[in-house]
This record gives structure tokens, sequence and C-alpha cells, in this order.
């Protein structure tokens, strides 16, 4: 049974309104209690015996049942029309040009038919509608036998190469759920598995190439690929040219409402690879023209990325050394009710990490105190990397706190929880950071010797600081700032800019 409360949650401020509207319209009597109901729903009331007594004044399980599906085939009635209405209009308007076509076809009225179908091939081809594509120059073909002006041969090599492209988005379609799949094993279910064997089988023998003819979607998805394996190696900088060029490619394509939710979703991408890079200023300039794109077709997609596009832009706020402004727009995002609980999650792990860094540590505590659910809740919404971010987070907390019980009762949670998984994973830099910081809570003079520093500086195996990932770096640079006396803020901004 589909939960229809989860339905309602998805609907914003105007859908609602719009809806009890639409209901108000289909109503054919005044006793009809289905507005009553959906009012209830939206509030939040899911007790049915509640709900069925304010309805009925009784426990008339049989009536609420049935006017609970009516309302449920009401609402899947209006997001069907409202999307006829969005996303799919030019799909509609080309079937209409097709059927009509056909009943011209059949009269032999093949001038207007041909008109249509020529109308609608172009539509179609603007929005790479691969499917209905096959479908106009299927029918073309079909008569082109009855209509000497239209070339045959090259109706022919068009279908072809509709085909062609038709099956690329197949292949890249199949390419990507399989390594989306295996990222949630590493990511949600803590499996521990092969990535870059897997992503060299996967990709062997699928015929993928870059051009012009690449639809967004099909591109999003290459990038995508890209993207997925950057973040299983946090080696951003191995994509960032080919992410960039791949962009480039199809940069002056016209853009089309089909394809814009995956253009936003390219230049994200972009954005975060970028900012991952140490690149803050032109990473900048893709979240500018992120926004932009979020503000075509009536701000159609905004809602969906805003809190993608304030986290990447409040993480380069932060590292260009505008922390100030940076906490300022994650606080407000936070504060406002969205469906990406994973995004939400992010900002506030970002948002913990800013008001460390500044050392404001009552914040700080404050956030933490947020984060009340298990591990494995963690886990489940937003990934394991993410988990183990927090716990580091909260132990130098509780190292700056100077609270002993519940930094070595973590600490040893944390070992015992997840050593063997960062030794699989070739992750142990965090267990010998772990090491650095228990000695430093011991004794924190030992900070100032000699040995202490030459021993930190040995311990870490560094790629070159321009290849290394941020939030590495983010790390290390609390040791570095102890054993240096300056404060952490600045000790990073010093790292991340060598």
């Amino acid at each position: 049974m589909i939960d229809i409360n989860s339905i309602i949650k998805t609907l914003s401020s105007k859908d609602k309104y719009d809806f009890t509207v639409y209901l108000d319209r289909k109503n054919k009597r005044n006793d009809t209690k289905n507005i009553q109901l959906f009012k209830l729903l939206a509030e939040g009331e899911t007790n049915s015996n509640i709900i069925c007594r304010k309805l009925y004044n009784s426990d008339n399980k049989n009536a609420y049942h049935g006017l609970r599906k009516r309302l449920f085939d009401s609402l899947i009635d209006f997001t069907a029309n409202k999307n006829l209405e969005d996303e799919n209009s030019i799909d509609i308007q080309i079937i209409k040009y097709i059927l009509a076509s056909r009943t011209f076809l059949l009269q032999k009225n093949f001038s207007t038919a041909y008109k249509l179908l020529d109308k609608a091939e172009q539509l179609a081809d603007e929005d790479s509608l691969f499917p209905i594509l096959n479908e106009i120059y299927h029918t073309k073909i079909q008569y082109a036998p009855d209509y000497p002006k239209v070339d045959l041969e090259d109706l022919i090599r068009k279908q072809n190469e509709n085909r062609k492209k038709h099956h690329l988005e197949d292949q890249l379609n199949t390419v990507y759920s399989k390594l989306k799949s295996v990222l949630h094993l590493i990511s949600y279910e803590r499996k521990i598995v092969d990535f870059e064997t897997i992503l060299e089988q996967t990709l062997k023998g699928s015929d993928i190439k870059l051009n012009e003819s690449l639809s967004f979607k099909s591109l999003y998805q290459i990038l995508a690929i890209a993207n997925i394996s950057a973040f299983i190696t946090t080696r951003y900088f191995e994509i960032e040219d080919f992410v960039l060029k791949s962009y480039d490619i199809l940069k002056n394509k016209k853009e089309t409402n089909k394809q814009l939710y995956y253009q936003i979703q390219i230049v994200y991408i972009i954005a975060n690879t970028l900012f991952r890079n140490k690149k803050f200023e032109e990473s900048l300039k893709y979240i500018n023209e992120m926004e932009q794109l979020m503000l075509l077709k009536k701000s159609a997609h905004y809602k969906t990325f805003v809190l993608k596009r304030t986290l990447v832009k409040a993480l380069n706020l932060n590292y260009s050394n505008s922390a100030k402004e940076a906490i300022l727009i994650t606080k407000d995002s936070i504060t406002k009710k969205h469906n990406d609980i994973e995004a939400l999650l992010d900002l506030h792990l970002s948002l913990l990490m800013f008001y460390f860094q500044q050392n404001d540590l009552n914040n700080a505590k404050s956030i933490v105190s947020k984060f009340y659910h298990t591990d494995n809740w963690y886990i489940e919404k937003a990934g394991i990397d993410w988990v183990i971010k927090k716990n580091l987070a909260e132990l130098l907390l509780y190292i700056e706190l100077s609270d002993e019980d519940l930094f070595y009762s973590r600490l040893k949670s944390f070992k015992r929880l997840y050593t063997k998984h960062l030794k699989n994973t070739n992750q142990t830099r965090i267990l010998t950071f772990l090491n650095f910081a228990e000695g430093y809570y011991k004794n924190s003079q030992i900070a100032s010797t000699k040995n202490f520093k030459s021993k930190v500086e040995e311990g870490f195996k560094w790629t070159q600081t321009h290849e290394e990932d941020i939030f590495v770096i983010s790390f290390y640079a609390w040791l570095k700032s102890k054993i240096e006396h300056k404060p952490l803020y600045e000790t990073t901004l010093e790292l991340v800019k060598k």
C-alpha cells in the first residue's frame, strides 16, 4: 500500500492550496469530507481513531478508508495533471502532433501530415526524446513510398542515428545504476568492495563517447559515474579536467525544460569538484551559474537543489576566509523544513565544523546535541563517511571541552565499531590521527616537543597538498595548530592555500 502521508509531505504550501481548490471544484456534494481529511493529514494527524471522530463523530472505519482511498486517487490525478501542465507539456504537444498526423495520413493528406511530423521531430530532437523520435521516424518511413517528396534514405539514416543515441542512453542508465548500487553498498551498508575493479568491468565493452549529440541526462550520468569514483577514492583532482571539458561540449546546446534538471545536476557536480580541489573562486562561479539555472522555468527545480547549492556555497566561503557569511547562510538553511535529509545532515555537520574552527565551542556543542540518533540511523540516511566525520568532530570537541568521560567512551566505541572498516578501506590515517589526538589529550605539553612534531610529520603519508583531500587537511590542521600554538582557522586556511 502506498503511504498517502508520504505524498502529502512532498507538496509545497502552494501545492496544498491548489489541491484544496482542485478538490472543491471536483466535489459535487456539499457534505464531501475529502478536504477535511486532507487538512488533517497535512497537519500531521496520523491516528485513524482521532480522524474518524473528527470527521464522523464515531468510529466509522469503513467510511474513513473509502474516503482515504478516494483522496489518494485525487492526489494521483492532481499530481499527474500538474506534471502534464509543467514537465511533460512538450511530450504532450509532440504526441498531439503525431496523433493528428496519423489521421491525415489515413486521409492521404500527406503534406499536412508530414509538416506536423516535422514539427514533432524538431521538438523531440531538441529534448533528446529518443523513444518518441523513433516513433516519428517509424511513421515517416512507413508512409514515405506514398509521399515521394521525402528522402527515404535520409529518414533511415536519422532513425539509425537515433537508435544509437537511444542505445547509448540505455547503456549509461545501466552503468550508472550498477555503480550507484555499489556506492550504496560502501556508504550505507558498510560493505567492503573493490570499486575500481567493478568500475573497470562495468565500463568494459560499453561504447561510451563524449560528443555534442549527448543529452544533458546522458552527460550527467557520465559525470555522476566519475563523481562516484572520486567520492570513493577522494581523488577529485583526477576528474576535474574531464568534468569541465565534458560540460564545455554541451555548454552551447539549446537549453530545454526537459533537460534543465540534469543541467543543474551537472553544474552542481562541477562546483563540488572544484571545491574539493580547493579552487574556491572558480567553484563559486559555477554556484552562481547553478543559481541562475534554478530560477529558470518559474523556479521549478529551486527547492530540489537549494540545500545542495547552499552547502557547497557555504563550504567555499568558509575556506575563503568568509566564515561569518558561511555560518549565516548555513544557519538560515537548517531552520527550514526540507525532504532532503542527507543534505540537511551535511549542513549540520558543516556548521559544527565552522563553529569548531572559530573556537565557538558552545555553539558547536549545541549542534552535537542535535545528533541524538544512533550511528546506524545516520549511516542509513547519510552514509558511513558522514558518520566517521561526525565522530571525529565530536571527539575533538570533547578534547577541547576537557570532557574526559565522553571523550574516552566515544573513542572506545569508535575504535570498536570502525577500526576494521578503516583498515579494509585503506583509511588507517584516521586511526593514526586519533592516536596523536589521544596522546595530546593525556598530556597537552607534548605538542611543544620536537619528538611529537616529528612523529606527527612521519605518521602521515601525504600526497602533494593540491591533491590531498580538503577534509583530511582540515582534521590534520587541528594537530598542526596545537604544535604551532596558532588558531585553528588560521592554520587550516594556511594549509589549504599551500
